[in-house]
């Protein structure tokens, strides 16, 4: 496929009929926004820009996704980082103020993203292709990046919380990790809620996408339920990884090298001016 491809795509008239369900979506999305300025939650501009951009982002995917597959498999694992370092930016304004947090992020999701995928790559369980590798790999560093998120927000909420608490601790002479180890396990803990339930309800409540679209495609429904567990139990595994990575290194990022706890003070930088200073220029 080709981009001159792209207008013929765009007048089709299942597009156009495509259109009409995302404005009823929108309609729904609508109602939570109204509701959010209802009740002064002050949310609306982060509810209705995420939903805005969201779509903006999978149509224009959508729109690329035959070029996409036709690039070399070599440079399927550029896009994969270049994704792991976009989620990592967009995660950690979920612990914005947390010394590091992008850095943090860029670590445990690569960590957690790559081991996962380097592994079920060897085992066979995902092909070495472009159209299997990028939205597998897309897929997992994306629920690893839900998973940093809210490792970032619990441990900056449990820490700015509890701040007296851990700096009275300190004060008595107890180790740095040990002081705020019951805030980093809680932000584990939490951060995992989401993906352990699902796990939990798989099949009987939750009944994933990807092991319906194979069945309606025509695949053996066992074989499709199978598939669909190694899917979860990869996610599962990154998110446990990215999570627990992304705790080590929270633990230590909020000392000084004097075994202070630091200040957590919200920054405002591009993209780019983050990626200078994480690289230490």
């Amino acid at each position: 496929m080709s981009l001159s491809a792209i207008p013929d795509q765009l007048t089709d008239p299942v597009v156009i009929e495509g259109l009409f369900q995302v404005a009823a979506a929108a309609a729904i999305a609508a109602v939570v926004i109204a509701i959010s300025s209802l009740r002064d939650l002050g949310l609306e501009r982060e509810l209705g820009g995420s939903f805005v951009r969201g779509f903006v982002q999978v149509l224009a995917m959508g729109a690329l996704i035959g070029v996409l597959f036709t690039i070399p498999l070599a440079f399927s694992g550029l896009l994969l980082a270049a994704m792991v370092v976009y989620a990592a930016w967009e995660s950690r304004k979920r612990g914005d103020g947390v010394p590091n947090a992008f850095r943090i992020s860029v670590i445990a999701l690569g960590v957690g993203s790559a081991v996962v995928i380097v592994t079920m790559v060897a085992a066979g369980a995902i092909e070495r292709t472009v159209r299997n590798l990028v939205p597998v790999g897309g897929m997992i560093i994306a629920n690893a990046m839900k998973t940093n998120s809210l490792t970032l927000d619990r441990f900056q909420g449990e820490i700015e919380s509890n701040r007296d608490e851990i700096e009275a601790v300190l004060a008595l002479g107890v180790p740095p990790e040990r002081a705020i180890s019951e805030f980093v396990t809680e932000s584990v803990r939490a951060s995992l809620i989401p993906v352990v339930d699902a796990m939990r309800t798989l099949g009987l409540v939750y009944i994933p996408g990807m092991m319906a679209g194979m069945i309606l495609g025509g695949a053996n429904p066992i074989y499709a339920a199978e598939y669909q567990f190694v899917i979860m139990g990869m996610i599962f595994a990154a998110g446990g990884l990215t999570s627990m990575t992304a705790s080590l290194l929270l633990g230590r990022a909020a000392f000084t090298d004097a075994a202070q706890l630091r200040r957590f003070e919200s920054t405002d930088r591009t993209l780019f001016a983050t990626l200078r200073t994480a690289l230490g220029r």
